[in-house]
């Protein structure tokens, strides 16, 4: 990962954020994956008036490089406008395993504040069937 490659991330991760429907927490989110042929793929967080039917912007981001044809992300900017940066949810981790083992994590924010992340930092015993890399 080059430090181009995080800009191209960030970029996307924010100009998503844009897009994000979340009307009942009023926390909005962006997300941009990175796939293993140089592609990005954007997503939001989509809330709905039933919670658990929400969809968090890291996994709409990698419902859509899947979607583009991609099996397997490299890394993963997630950028939020709070002061602090905010790491995925346990969910999200989990998803970002299937498709990354190895992947970068990087959360960004409306501040200075940047946190960088390895997937095994973040989730160290992540759920892996037996001969999944």
């Amino acid at each position: 990962m080059t430090e181009t490659d995080w800009q191209r991330l960030e970029e996307a991760a924010r100009s998503a954020c844009a897009h994000a429907y979340c009307p009942y927490s009023r926390f909005p989110v962006g997300a941009a994956v990175l796939t293993t042929d140089g592609s990005i793929a954007t997503g939001c967080n989509v809330e709905n008036a039933s919670s658990g039917l929400t969809v968090c912007a890291e996994r709409n981001a990698i419902g859509r490089a899947v979607a583009d044809g991609a099996k397997s992300i490299v890394a993963v900017a997630v950028y939020t406008p709070t002061p602090q940066p905010v790491a995925p949810c346990g969910a999200c981790r989990q998803v970002i395993a299937e498709f990354g083992p190895d992947v970068k994590i990087r959360s960004l924010c409306a501040g200075p504040g940047r946190a960088e992340h390895t997937l095994d930092e973040l989730l160290p015993h992540s759920f892996r069937l037996p001969g999944q890399p």
